[in-house]
């Protein structure tokens, strides 16, 4: 029977453990509390407890660092199973396409999620008229091939690029609103109409740091596969860095993927279904009129969710009525007084001031056992936990970028070829060395992406241990101080045809 620790309750004259089962943490988790209440510290002892227990998790962090503490406690045996995914990494993007395969059955879906995502960033620009026509171009650019976030002002604005989306069209409505409607706006009406879409979109697509992330055709990562496989997903969305209206979208958008990726797992028995954990710290950012939805279907598919804030005015009453139907486990820390009036209908026998009184690492709990809601019980969470002698921080960044970055310079002349039409031969695409990093130019059909200088020394008999000093050194920390670090060979397979040749 796994138990996930969360502290110690008190019980009249004397304190036990407490914790939830597997199925009754399927009932999601909500944490409430003033800053430096305990809420980040409890975050993250779950978190690790996760790890170390070989679950699958998922953490959205706006702030980053306790993402960055998360880093410093994640086992060897689990560095390959990481995804480090940090936007202010500008020279490594990650690729993120929210437009990539969906089905024909989720498509008003994905539509629908990414409008309630520019609604809640755009709230005092927004308008019907705004919404109808984004939804119709959403709609449009998710059955076209090979599309992303960056052709919805292409959509707009170019005449030929909308003429091949529209003649691709299979959804009736949708092809007669470009067709029929949107053909028919008079010049003066259709510029006044775009104009406030495309310089919100345009705001986004202007910075390279989001630019490079959402323009990149294809995701780098696979959030079924990453939720199937039992992988950590660790989103470092840090307002400081990206600025709030870009954290905001990429936790907004990010959210509505994994909402998708657990929706499909229809396909398989609720038996096959592995538990996931998703942990959205300062969840108001991203609580999109979508979260409803997900609150009250998540649970089916094993996308088990443990949001966290600071208080209740944060978030729209909508989203908190479905936060208090459908979450199962209650954990408030210290919170205001207006919070705490309003907690004492949630929480029998516990008043107000109670609540406003707790010590830092409190709480007032009300959760699930069995399967039945338990009394309300005042209980401590665990302390900190203090950082390991040994942490393999950098080696996971190095491995994630190896694993699922790119060059910049290589996503950006891919994104430029793409929209300014300059190839420089129809033959041959540019490509980074995956030992030396340096950019090349490599025939399309060729499968292995090493420049031929690096290929020469290979066959040389030069170690890849020199190749790779450049950038993609790779070394473990021995726990042993007196033995070696062992180095390891990420990419050696890529060099398995040259060995032949």
């Amino acid at each position: 029977m796994e138990v996930i620790p969360l502290g110690k309750a008190y019980f009249r004259d004397r304190t036990i453990n407490f914790g939830l089962k597997k199925e009754d943490r399927r009932r999601h988790v909500y944490i409430l509390g003033k800053t430096g209440s305990g809420k980040t510290t409890l975050i993250e002892n779950m978190i690790f407890y996760d790890i170390n227990t070989n679950q699958g998790i998922g953490y959205l962090d706006p702030h980053g660092d306790s993402i960055l503490r998360v880093l410093k406690f994640i086992p060897r045996q689990r560095l390959e199973d990481v995804i480090y995914f940090d936007p202010s990494d500008i020279e490594y993007p990650i690729g993120f396409n929210p437009l990539e395969n969906v089905s024909f059955e989720q498509r008003h879906i994905v539509a629908s999620s990414i409008l309630s995502v520019f609604k809640k960033i755009w709230v005092d620009a927004w308008s019907a008229r705004m919404e109808y026509i984004l939804m119709n171009t959403l709609l449009a650019l998710l059955e076209f091939p090979k599309t992303t976030l960056l052709d919805i002002n292409r959509m707009l604005g170019d005449d030929q690029f909308r003429k091949t989306v529209v003649d691709n069209l299979k959804d009736p409505v949708v092809k007669a609103f470009w067709e029929k409607e949107f053909a028919r706006y008079h010049t003066s009406f259709r510029v006044e109409a775009i104009a406030p879409i495309q310089n919100k979109v345009g705001q986004f697509i202007a910075s390279p740091l989001i630019r490079n992330i959402i323009g990149q055709e294809k995701s780098s990562f696979d959030l079924r596969e990453i939720m199937d496989q039992g992988k950590i997903f660790l989103a470092n969305l840090s307002k400081g860095k990206l600025g709030e209206e870009n954290s905001m979208l990429l936790g907004g958008l990010l959210i509505t993927k994994f909402q998708l990726a657990a929706m499909s797992r229809v396909d398989i028995s609720e038996d096959e279904r592995r538990d996931f954990y998703l942990y959205i710290d300062e969840f108001q950012n991203f609580a999109t009129e979508s979260f409803v939805n997900i609150l009250s279907e998540a649970r089916k598919y094993r996308l088990n969710l443990i949001l966290s804030h600071q208080y209740l005015d944060q978030v729209p009453e909508s989203i908190l009525k479905a936060v208090f139907g459908n979450v199962g486990n209650l954990l408030i820390f210290k919170c205001g007084s207006l919070d705490a009036e309003r907690l004492e209908k949630e929480f029998v026998d516990i008043k107000s001031y109670e609540f406003i009184n707790l010590p830092k690492f409190h709480i007032y709990a009300k959760i699930v056992v069995d399967g039945s809601p338990s009394p309300p019980f005042l209980a401590t969470t665990f302390p900190p936990k203090e950082i390991p002698e040994i942490s393999y921080e950098e080696e996971i960044i190095k491995l994630s970028r190896i694993k699922y970055a790119k060059n910049r310079k290589l996503v950006e002349n891919k994104i430029f070829k793409k929209y300014k039409e300059t190839a420089s031969s129809e033959d041959q695409e540019l490509a980074e060395c995956k030992y030396c990093g340096e950019l090349f130019w490599k025939d399309k059909n060729a499968d292995i992406e090493i420049c031929y200088e690096c290929q020469e020394k290979y066959k040389e008999g030069i170690k890849l241990s020199e190749l790779t000093s450049k950038n993609l050194d790779v070394s473990f920390k021995s726990k042993n101080p007196h033995k070696e670090e062992k180095e390891v060979d990420i990419l050696e397979n890529l060099l398995k045809k040259l060995k032949s040749e």
